[in-house]
């Protein structure tokens, strides 16, 4: 059993809950890839396994889990709304390095400074927020650019025991992916040309950012090689772009 694989069996036991679940399609050499790393003693199997679903409220339910020994674990999960949606992303950025956890859960919102937008989907879970920033305070620097991404309630931890992983970070994925599902099944469809479009910029602009800065993109190079990272940045995890201008060409 490995860190990660409890919070991702959780979520996906979760969703699997709603009649709606369907499978989102995984391009093909995406499923599982491994490489062996390191030599000798020191040598690992590297193995990123994807997953993948959606609903007809959300386009993209996915996750990145990488296993590398025990000081290599990744869990990247993320949920994307269709774009009919004012809904906020969910994003869960756990990753343990020879250095310890770095723990980043969110509702991303894609209107950061817009007031009611903030009482409609922040508003709500910053209780959540204060009774686990409690076990789990501020991890300290962060990007600047990346800033206007996240929404008050940002948990963002550095921890060296995997005791706080397995009982705090567990207890808030549990919370805000629970909460996130509430907004899900409370929200109704946009219909105004104007807000249509302004959300669809606010999700290209957030996934522009991530697949242009994504943290894994280094690893996920050294492991598999430039070709397959950049096909799986752009073709499966941020793939928002790519969808769209393939359904403009019909």
């Amino acid at each position: 059993m490995t860190l990660y694989q409890p919070f991702l069996d959780y979520a996906i036991a979760l969703l699997q809950e709603r009649p709606d679940l369907q499978p989102y399609p995984i391009p093909a050499g995406f499923e599982s890839k491994s490489a062996i790393v390191g030599k000798g003693k020191h040598q690992d199997e590297v193995v990123t396994t994807s997953y993948a679903y959606q609903t007809p409220k959300l386009r993209q339910i996915r996750a990145a889990h990488v296993q590398g020994g025990g000081s290599l674990q990744v869990l990247n999960f993320v949920i994307f709304p269709h774009l009919n949606y004012d809904l906020p992303f969910f994003g869960a950025d756990l990753v343990t390095l020879p250095g310890g956890h770095l723990i980043a859960l969110d509702m991303q919102p894609l209107f950061r400074d817009d007031a009611a937008y903030q009482a409609k989907y922040t508003q709500p879970i910053l209780p959540l927020f204060e009774a686990h920033q409690q076990h789990l305070p501020w991890g300290g620097d962060f990007p600047e650019e990346a800033r206007p991404f996240f929404s008050p309630a940002f948990l963002w931890t550095r921890s060296q025991q995997d005791e706080v992983v397995e009982t705090h970070v567990f207890a808030a994925f549990k919370d805000y992916l629970q909460a996130y599902l509430n907004f899900v099944d409370q929200a109704e469809p946009v219909t105004q040309t104007q807000a249509l479009a302004a959300i669809e910029q606010a999700q290209l602009r957030y996934l522009r950012y991530r697949a242009e800065k994504d943290p894994a993109r280094g690893m996920f190079t050294r492991f598999y090689g430039t070709e397959w990272t950049e096909e799986y940045i752009h073709g499966f995890l941020f793939d928002l772009e790519r969808r769209l201008a393939s359904a403009a060409s019909y």
